[in-house]
């Protein structure tokens, strides 16, 4: 019986002080409707080890949880960037933002005014 019970709190004891695998992030991603959000969130999840995002087209906020034995928020957002969205300080290339439908220009005023009107 001894030896059940010290191996069970062995194994509470590694269980409990296990490294936990998942991180949490958020970033600034600038876009302006859907369709933006469809493609930020699909250059996230296709990058190895994210497991969630969501971004919030009214606040530009991008919600993450992913791997960090696998990835890290710095590679996410290269992805971003390669799909044509800016992240915080950092601007896409202008050739990844020429890319994006011409709806999402989100670095043209009109285009932000089109969006905030509906």
């Amino acid at each position: 019986m001894k030896k059940i019970l010290i191996i069970a709190l062995m194994l509470i004891g590694s269980i409990t002080f296990a490294q936990s695998k998942n991180t949490k992030a958020t970033t600034e991603v600038d876009g302006v409707c859907e369709m933006c959000k469809a493609r930020i969130e699909k250059a996230c999840l296709n990058t190895k080890g994210v497991k969630y995002a969501k971004w919030d087209v009214k606040t530009h906020q991008l919600s993450l949880i992913f791997d960090e034995r696998k990835t890290n928020l710095k590679t996410v957002e290269e992805n971003i960037l390669a799909a044509g969205h800016d992240v915080k300080e950092t601007k896409a290339t202008d050739e990844a933002y020429a890319k994006v439908h011409h709806c999402c220009k989100y670095r043209d005023e009109d285009v932000k005014n089109d969006h905030t009107e509906e």
